[in-house]
């Protein structure tokens, strides 16, 4: 009887610790298509960046890529505010998070389409007025949709809110160029709150785009 009280114990601590809302990093691979004749595809993918660390704590994220443009992107909860680090200026560019640029016009969920770092995935397409976006999920790494409930920008709160976890593959398509995103490694860890802070006597403008 202590024997079964024992694993019972543990298997409602695992499913316990499994369903949490997930704080770490995710690893991606990106590869850009350029649609605008003078930028080649490989110049495209250079300068926003082949590799991507996406950390995660809270309703805070931090997306850090190799780009020799594109350095590092920051969003603050509770500035509800996304923050742009480029390499050509000392500028740090902030988007409002509650100003959507775009509109869903359609959204789709197909079950079980591919299978992505061992996991099962469904398909979120979404059809926009600035194209097509889709999204492979599982039920894990697990997201609290309130988090981003007012993150209307690029469509976020949108997609959280129909997969409550975090995409492990993105394919965005664009007039100007088409991406494709897919997670590599997927690393449950602490964060320090720190990682989600702008660095000190930042100079912020707000974004232009």
């Amino acid at each position: 009887m202590k024997t079964i009280k024992l694993l019972a114990l543990l298997l409602t601590t695992a499913s316990l610790a499994f369903a949490q809302d997930f704080e770490g990093k995710i690893m991606y691979k990106n590869e850009y298509k350029s649609k605008i004749p003078v930028v080649p595809n490989d110049q495209l993918s250079a300068m926003m960046g082949e590799t991507q660390e996406y950390a995660m704590k809270g309703g805070d994220y931090k997306s850090t890529t190799n780009g020799t443009l594109l350095q590092w992107q920051l969003y603050i909860n509770k500035d509800n505010k996304l923050y742009s680090k480029f390499s050509n200026t000392a500028t740090i560019f902030w988007n409002d998070g509650a100003v959507s640029t775009d509109e869903v016009v359609k959204a789709e969920i197909n079950k079980g389409v591919v299978e992505i770092l061992g996991r099962k995935c469904d398909e979120l397409v979404l059809t926009c007025k600035n194209g097509i976006q889709k999204f492979y999920f599982s039920s894990e790494p697990k997201v609290n949709p309130k988090w981003f409930e007012n993150h209307k920008f690029a469509n976020w709160n949108e997609i959280i809110s129909k997969t409550h976890s975090m995409p492990l593959k993105m394919i965005i398509d664009v007039p100007q160029f088409s991406v494709e995103s897919v997670a590599t490694e997927i690393l449950p860890m602490k964060l320090e709150s720190k990682l989600f802070e702008l660095p000190a006597d930042s100079k912020l403008e707000k974004s232009p785009y």
